[in-house]
């Protein structure tokens, strides 16, 4: 599940532009670049083997997603017991998550993904393949667990790459991932247009995949944890915070908490909630029902290719104010006036929107003073994910009370809360430019 997740806290350390081990919270100094014409082939192959993972990351889970309206009506579940089961993905990443910085230095990151990767697909065809609510909320609850173990693993080998590198390439992996999420989407579609049964379809996908991940596996970097890391810089002296600010941080963080899981509240909105409107409110057939997700996660892909380009030009603040303002327009009018193509529309509208939007809360949480290296961003994603365990069953129970085009009002208002936060964020003159020290 998106990179919307943990993988979004490897960006770099803003002032040294040494970048995080998801691991570890301490700055680093990178090594010198390496000239794009010298990369050593092995260095490639790593490169291009995590790269893998993120693909299969984002693909096992969006397979799922447009199979959603024939597992809720095979199993003749209320929208608020099967927005409850959906969230068993994001409480069993919140039980797990913790434990991945444990099994990363017990196993190798490159393992852990990996097996990760096998666990994720094995929960994700119990889900499928459910004969009751239990088993449904059960396969997804190991899925969850195992996508938040894998997250963070691929993301601590891709900070070993980078720092191979000497200069910024996690971007890229996530481009990557919002490539998968795409393909499984497509997938996911095609098998329901086709009228694949569900196990059949999901067994086959979670096989594909975890082939592409075991064949990854040989290209990573040997050695243990840390290796590629360089000492760490001077850590701010315990207690040198002044108590006066105190309030200051707290109203910071809350503020990019709140554009965090905005962001969040919109891509959960697509993958949980996309398929059943257009298909139960609108009409649509399944596999046109699919689209709301693709459309949403695809326009996310292209903000992120060009999102770098447009923060250094009009600052971070800027642009997430007018992402804020897509999401509200392009989805408020998409509700006002339905229709299957303005709805397809307006999720595309609210997924280039919030491109941008967690990268930059992530960013600003760890610029802020008087806080540790890391503790900024580890609040940060603790909060993001209560958020995605919250978000399911809440619109669940609005849409029971009300609609689901009432409940999905969430996504309008969540553009809107964006724009009212977005002023702890940094302007065009502020924004972090990215110097790799040799």
């Amino acid at each position: 599940m998106s990179e919307s997740r943990v993988s979004e806290s490897g960006a770099p350390r803003p002032e040294s532009g040494a970048p995080q081990d998801a691991a570890a919270s301490p700055a680093t100094v990178p090594p010198a670049p390496v000239p794009p014409g010298t990369v050593p082939p092995a260095l490639r192959r790593a490169r291009f083997a995590v790269a893998v993972l993120f693909f299969t990351n984002g693909a096992i889970f969006a397979n799922l997603l447009p199979e959603y309206p024939a597992i809720k009506s095979g199993l003749d579940l209320t929208n608020a017991r099967f927005g409850v089961a959906v969230a068993a993905f994001p409480a069993g990443a919140l039980l797990a998550g913790l434990a991945a910085g444990v099994l990363i230095r017990r196993f190798r990151s490159s393992c852990v993904a990996v097996a990760g990767t096998l666990l994720t697909g094995v929960g994700v065809f119990v889900a499928g393949g459910a004969g009751s609510w239990a088993l449904l909320a059960l396969g997804l609850l190991v899925a969850g667990a195992m996508d938040a173990i894998t997250d963070v693993a691929q993301n601590a080998h891709g900070l070993r790459v980078q720092r191979r590198y000497g200069r910024s390439i996690l971007n890229s992996f996530h481009a990557v991932w919002s490539i998968g999420a795409v393909t499984g989407g497509l997938m996911g579609a095609a098998a329901v247009a086709s009228g694949m049964s569900v196990r059949w379809h999901l067994g086959i996908s979670a096989a594909l995949f975890t082939l592409l991940a075991l064949g990854s596996l040989r290209y990573l970097l040997p050695g243990p944890e840390g290796s590629d890391q360089a000492e760490p810089e001077h850590a701010q002296p315990r207690g040198t915070a002044v108590p006066a600010a105190a309030w200051a941080r707290v109203v910071t963080l809350g503020a990019l908490v709140v554009i965090a899981a905005s962001g969040s509240v919109v891509e959960d909105s697509g993958s949980s909630w996309a398929a059943l409107y257009l298909h139960d409110d609108l009409g649509a057939s399944l596999s046109l029902a699919a689209f709301g997700f693709v459309a949403l996660t695809g326009a996310q892909f292209v903000g992120r290719l060009i999102g770098d380009r447009m923060v250094d030009r009009f600052g971070q603040r800027a642009v997430a104010r007018a992402g804020g303002v897509l999401v509200t327009v392009g989805m408020g009018l998409a509700l006002a006036f339905p229709s299957v193509p303005g709805t397809i529309a307006g999720f595309a509208l609210a997924g280039f929107g919030v491109a941008t939007l967690v990268p930059a809360a992530m960013h600003g949480a760890d610029m802020i003073p008087g806080l540790k290296p890391g503790t900024g961003l580890a609040v940060l994603g603790w909060l993001m994910r209560l958020g995605f365990l919250l978000s399911p069953p809440v619109v669940g129970l609005i849409s029971d009370a009300t609609s689901l085009r009432v409940a999905l009002l969430v996504v309008p208002l969540a553009g809107l809360a964006v724009v009212l936060a977005a002023g702890v964020l940094a302007g065009r003159r502020e924004v972090f430019r990215r110097q790799v020290r040799a």
